[in-house]
């Protein structure tokens, strides 16, 4: 049997004098927002935390009835309401004392009764280890949270407590405690704006795992040299001297970052503890929007903003609520200034987060950022419900707490950590480099989507592979992994290296065709000596240089047999036109297969149907030409790099061209000639305005064609249109 609480005394004995204990009193001070009889609720409360505590001590020593109480102090701090502060008081009674539920509901309400037993844990002795029981506990818990936030709020208030006094728990215990504040804790505490809690829960817990660590980023911190902080000072008189000079109501503090900050950016940003402290941090709060924007301008008048680096959260806030201007600026002692800009009831939503807004929703009208906080809490119900098991919800709920980090499903149900901005790409060489070199789409969350779709938390990705596909260069554009971005670079130079040594063959094959030997005659004694006489490993090196440009076919075809001078004579007599001529036993087909190692002028960009030529560069490798180019006259200055060139009957693939039109210069015009090209099945690789005046615009249309005649279809389209005066190729 247990002693009912309308039996418990008014005054338990607690070690203290008569009366009202001194931590009770500071509670009391701290809370002085409440009315008078919520005061009196609130002391009723404690009377009750102590009886039922009664004879408990923690590890400390001290009587146990000190923690619920600190742990509704920094409740109070955030300013939040009676029933928040009741309910962390009595937050341990339910499960370690003979206090019921249905006792606690009668006394302060059912509210209070639910939110108790929200945060109360499971029986560890019903599961097979710790972490099965501790992920069983907070899986309880979130979903108590779902139906009242402030069960998470006192849970971060009590996990707050307990770690400003890990020291009395054993080594084991400390490590353990201080990882899942610094996995679980603190995310939740950032997820919901609360970066004051956030930021000692990180530092308590870097401390806990790593005190060595901790305690030289501290020292560093507090041994700063004298020069700095006079630089300090300098930056900060200047700033405050321009907003005040103007007139403009501020507060400018500086920053000072905390080792866990100092210690995440050392270790993403390979830096040294001397290279983070060597940036100035400042914050400017202002009274009203418009300031924020006008203190943003002087700030720039002051010193010069860094290109790239200005956010803005107060037009599009972060899914927490929080909002300021962020901006770095030149430094006038060579280091980056950090600058934080906000209105007060911002500072506040910064600090407090969702318990900034508290006392508006019990007011009636949820603020914004407590209806973000409700959605995301209702997204971890929905993956509670598909949870195979309290461990795997655990792992769910930590996909969702890392924003600068992506957390997506293998099919089989796999987590897999990718960085932020990652694509379907990058998750399929995570997978395996083969999936990744033989990827050809992707499947997420069921539906066909690009390899190039970024990812999102919580996403299940499914990579369709065939054994014939191969990297693109277009792949480097949007990978963002380095494994990804070596793997491709790896494949493509192999699949080059392929290429080059199939189509240098060729060439080697036209350059003794045209001599009226063939390449099988040269004796392999020869041959070989050749090779290494010109310090090439093996054929295939010799091969590639040829496609590559680096070689002239027809120069080794005739040191091979010895009588490169009639080779070169004959390439280099007469015109232009009879050099080609000449060329054309050495004439090479191209059908679409050659890969890199061919590439198209940018001058004439030929497309099939075009007559061609090719030049060998020793840059680039071969580059097609078409026969008209008005640079091929230059190109035959150098005969014996020239070669004859057509395209096959049967040349595959997608060949970029320009058309230049000329419209009316109106809304809309634009939009009518992209649909035209789309219906006619090519794609804008590029588009800009070349002229524009008041009646029309000149526009050229980078585009992808198959041929000269789907070229010319798209043409007569373009020519079809009310708003097009004329469309030509360039």
């Amino acid at each position: 049997m247990h002693t009912p609480m309308s039996e418990i005394p008014a005054h338990p004995h607690d070690g203290t004098a008569a009366g009202v204990p001194d931590y009770v009193q500071d509670l009391e001070q701290i809370a002085a927002y409440l009315t008078a009889p919520e005061r009196e609720t609130l002391r009723r409360a404690w009377r009750v935390g102590a009886a039922a505590h009664v004879g408990q001590n923690r590890k400390s020593g001290e009587p146990y009835i000190t923690h619920p109480v600190a742990v509704a102090a920094i409740l109070a701090e955030l300013g939040l309401d009676i029933e928040t502060l009741v309910a962390a008081i009595l937050h341990d009674t339910i499960e370690d004392t003979p206090v019921t539920r249905v006792e606690i509901a009668a006394q302060f309400g059912e509210s209070v009764a639910e939110i108790v037993e929200g945060l109360t844990k499971l029986d560890k002795l019903k599961f097979r280890d710790r972490q099965e029981a501790a992920a069983e506990s907070f899986r309880k818990m979130m979903l108590a949270m779902s139906r009242d936030l402030r069960v998470i709020l006192i849970k971060l208030a009590d996990r707050l407590h307990n770690m400003r006094t890990l020291g009395a728990q054993s080594s084991e215990a400390r490590t353990r405690i201080a990882r899942e504040t610094l996995e679980i804790y603190a995310p939740i505490a950032q997820r919901l704006g609360m970066n004051i809690m956030k930021a000692e829960l990180q530092d308590l817990g870097f401390r806990a795992l790593h005190p060595w660590r901790y305690a030289a980023i501290s020292e560093h911190i507090q041994q700063q040299p004298v020069v700095r902080r006079e630089a300090m000072v300098q930056v900060e008189a200047q700033l405050a001297h321009r907003l005040a000079s103007e007139g403009l109501a501020h507060t400018l503090v500086g920053r000072v970052k905390s080792p866990f900050s100092i210690y995440t950016k050392m270790r993403a940003e390979q830096k040294t503890v001397e290279q983070v402290l060597d940036v100035f941090g400042f914050r400017v709060i202002v009274e009203n929007v418009r300031d924020c924007y006008y203190a943003l301008g002087l700030v720039h008048s002051v010193f010069k903003p860094l290109d790239g680096r200005f956010r803005d959260f107060v037009a599009i806030p972060k899914a927490n609520g929080y909002q300021s201007l962020h901006t770095v600026l030149f430094g006038p002692y060579g280091a980056p200034i950090e600058v934080q800009i906000r209105t007060r009831e911002m500072d506040r939503v910064a600090e407090r987060g969702v318990a900034a807004h508290w006392t508006y929703k019990i007011g009636g009208e949820t603020s914004a950022p407590l209806n973000r906080a409700n959605a995301w809490i209702s997204s971890m119900v929905e993956s509670e419900r598909n949870a195979g098991s309290s461990l795997e919800f655990l792992e769910n709920v930590k996909v969702d707490l890392y924003p600068d980090e992506v957390y997506v499903f293998t099919p089989k149900g796999k987590i897999l950590s990718l960085p932020r901005n990652a694509t379907a790409l990058d998750f399929a060489y995570v997978v395996h480099t083969d999936v990744g070199n033989q990827a050809v789409t992707s499947r997420i969350d069921g539906k066909l989507a690009p390899l190039r779709t970024k990812l999102s938390s919580g996403q299940t990705v499914d990579i369709v592979t065939a054994k014939s596909a191969s990297p693109s260069t277009q792949w480097l554009e949007f990978v963002v992994t380095a494994k990804a971005r070596s793997a491709i670079r790896q494949q493509l130079k192999q699949l080059e290296h392929e290429d080059a040594v199939r189509l240098g063959h060729r060439m080697i094959e036209r350059a003794f065709q045209s001599i009226g030997i063939g390449f099988d005659k040269v004796s392999e004694a020869r041959l070989n000596r050749w090779l290494a006489d010109n310090r090439y490993p093996r054929l295939e090196a010799l091969l590639e240089d040829v496609a590559l440009g680096k070689r002239v076919a027809s120069r080794v075809a005739g040191e091979l047999l010895a009588d490169e001078a009639r080779v070169v004579d004959r390439r280099r007599r007469g015109s232009p036109q009879e050099a080609l001529a000449a060329l054309a036993a050495d004439h090479l087909t191209l059908n679409g297969s050659e890969g890199g190692v061919v590439s198209f002028a940018q001058c004439c960009m030929p497309i099939p149907g075009d007559k061609i030529m090719g030049y060998q560069s020793a840059e680039r490798g071969i580059v097609v030409h078409q026969i008209d180019c008005a640079n091929v006259p230059e190109f035959m200055r150098h005969p014996e790099r020239c070669i004859s060139m057509s395209w096959d009957e049967k040349v595959e693939g997608e060949y970029t061209t320009r058309i230049i039109v000329i419209s009316d210069n109106r809304p809309g015009v634009l939009a009518q000639i992209a649909s035209v090209i789309a219906q006619g099945e090519s794609n804008i690789a590029n588009v800009d305005y070349l002229e524009r005046d008041a009646r029309t615009a000149t526009i050229r249309f980078v585009v992808e064609v198959k041929d000269t005649n789907h070229l010319a279809d798209l043409i007569r389209r373009m020519r079809r249109l009310e708003a097009v005066h004329s469309a030509e190729r360039e």
